[in-house]
């Protein structure tokens, strides 16, 4: 018996990671609609105040809350996907006990 398949899952769990590094430099492309939608609209109001004269202090922290959001939610998926591995690996090396306690010797 050979090794568990993890490769689709090592290949989302990279590509999640990339995602994360992304959101922490600030990239744009990683987000979904909903938190590219607040950070662009945190972005709009703080054009706004400061077109008006005032400052931007909410529009900054709404923006931090909207990358924030987005990391948080990387980082679970990252989590998630570890897991469903580490299940897999669990369930492979078990089969594998099994097979072998099982034999003539």
């Amino acid at each position: 018996m050979g090794k568990p398949d993890t490769r689709r899952l090592d290949k989302a769990i990279q590509q999640n990671e990339r995602k994360l590094q992304a959101v922490r430099n600030r990239e744009m492309w990683p987000l979904d609609s909903r938190e590219r939608r607040a950070v662009l609209g945190a972005v709009v109001s703080g054009t706004r105040s400061l077109h008006r004269g005032n400052g931007t202090a909410r529009a900054d922290r709404q923006m931090d809350t909207a990358w924030q959001s987005a990391e948080t939610r990387l980082i679970a998926e990252i989590t998630a996907l570890k897991t469903e591995r580490q299940r897999i690996v669990n369930e492979a090396a078990a089969d594998r006990a099994a097979k072998k306690s099982s034999g003539w010797w």
